[in-house]
């Protein structure tokens, strides 16, 4: 091969130990950012695909607490929708058992819920938090591949330069193709780090809408469990695959109606 030849395979012959180095980290964080990006494809193809499905029985088959129990044993907790489901249903069979425990207490142990709904509520609302975490697992690493692969392919180059540098110190004849060359090829490092950062961070901020877009589908269905274990709403009957909604204008008319009457008893 002739000293003025540029490429690649040249650039691997004439770099050191450090450049090497940088290459193999910059390898390894290629090959993780795309095994992070098809799992997490694969993953959320398919969430959507069970959560179709479980959001369709659920608009199908649910008018009563009793549907909605019976439709989340059959289902197993395999998506978000039914795993805040089940959120929702241990909440209620919590309330139902501190009703029979604090009937049978008569030593005044303990304390009595003041308000059911808020108990409920903060059962979906701490579901929805463990969904999102479950949903952003694995965006951090790809995050940090995204931001740190330039940086670490520029270090390359600025290493590559310097190597080179070195060698044309060293060298006795000193013209531009000797010059130019080396540090063309040592460029090479920054084109890498762009194309390890490039496709992570386009990933993350593609998972990073689906997630947002999943968790506000999650928040409308609570409106939808809560109105149907707290209140009694209808989930309606129609055959879509979309979760059904109940409005929040709804529940909180239904809420504010129920704690009236409440205090015009008391």
């Amino acid at each position: 091969m002739s000293e003025s030849s540029w490429d690649f395979a040249h650039f691997l012959t004439q770099t050191d130990t450090v450049g090497l180095c940088v290459l193999a980290v910059l390898t390894v964080m290629s090959l993780l950012s795309w095994y992070l990006i098809a799992s997490r494809l694969w993953r959320y193809i398919a969430i959507r695909a069970r959560s179709r499905s479980f959001i369709g029985g659920f608009r199908r088959r649910v008018r009563q607490p009793v549907d909605a129990e019976r439709l989340w044993i059959a289902t197993g907790g395999n998506n978000p929708f039914a795993r805040l489901l089940g959120e929702g249903l241990r909440a209620c069979k919590s309330l139902r058992e501190a009703g029979r425990d604090s009937a049978r207490k008569t030593d005044g142990a303990g304390f009595e819920i003041a308000s059911p709904d808020d108990y409920v509520s903060a059962a979906l609302a701490h579901g929805i938090a463990g969904e999102i975490r479950r949903l952003e697992s694995g965006m951090t690493p790809l995050a940090s591949i995204a931001s740190t692969a330039p940086f670490v392919g520029l270090f390359g180059t600025v290493w590559g330069i310097f190597h080179a540098l070195q060698g044309i110190a060293l060298s006795a004849q000193v013209s531009l193709d000797k010059v130019a060359g080396p540090v063309g090829e040592a460029l090479i490092m920054t084109a890498y780090g762009l194309f390890v950062s490039i496709p992570a961070l386009l990933a993350y901020n593609a998972f990073t809408r689906l997630n947002r877009n999943l968790t506000g589908e999650l928040e409308r269905f609570a409106h939808t469990v809560f109105g149907l274990l707290g209140l009694g709403l209808s989930t309606g009957g129609t055959a879509s695959d979309e979760p059904q909604v109940v409005e929040l204008s709804t529940v909180t008319a239904r809420v504010d109606a129920t704690k009236a009457k409440a205090e015009g008893v008391h």
